[in-house]
């Protein structure tokens, strides 16, 4: 009897069809994926300027004797008679464009028609600088590998002592226009 061998298993070129299809699925995939973390990093860039928003008003309240902090460390700085700062430890790190969060970082200012409302040694957290009746919060994006090439650049402002019901109505306003194709929020002024 003679013994037939059987030859079982893929051919080259059955292999090589095969390792083609994956690469044209997945350069289908990447530019949707990397939209997407563009997308999440954006939105994690609006979620940090809502917080530093958000601790602003209660630096303003609590801290500041009115006035706002007018730099990202005043605002990272626990009260110094205990408790936790106005913003997260890694929000209070990303100044620059070596340090950031989620490929943005972030700046605060003093407001263009600011004037000194506490002096920084009776701030509650004993500030690096003086409350300020106006602060403008900014964020940019780090470099164009962390951000994936995004230009978009996200801003607000406030005016000393909003009421609640017109801080409420400038939230809605933020969101609207982050929902829209526009590049640059910003608030407005009452003063």
């Amino acid at each position: 009897m003679k013994n037939i061998k059987k030859n079982e298993g893929f051919t080259l070129i059955e292999l090589l069809i095969v390792v083609a299809i994956i690469g044209i699925i997945a350069a289908i995939a990447v530019p949707g994926l990397l939209r997407a973390r563009m997308s999440g990093n954006e939105a994690s860039a609006i979620g940090s300027i809502r917080t530093m928003a958000s601790a602003e008003a209660t630096y303003a309240s609590a801290c500041g004797g009115g006035g706002y902090a007018v730099t990202v460390a005043d605002l990272g700085k626990a009260p110094t008679a205990g408790g936790p700062a106005f913003i997260p430890a890694d929000l209070t790190a990303a100044v620059n464009a070596t340090h950031l969060k989620s490929g943005y970082f972030f700046t605060v200012a003093n407001g263009p028609a600011g004037t000194s409302v506490l002096a920084k040694l009776d701030t509650c957290n004993a500030a690096s600088a003086d409350s300020s009746t106006q602060f403008f919060a900014a964020t940019a994006p780090g470099t164009a590998v962390e951000t994936l090439a995004s230009t978009k650049d996200f801003q607000v402002s406030l005016p000393k002592a909003w009421p609640e019901a017109m801080f409420q109505a400038w939230y809605l306003e933020l969101s609207s226009m982050v929902s829209s194709t526009s590049t640059t929020i910003a608030g407005g002024s009452l003063e």
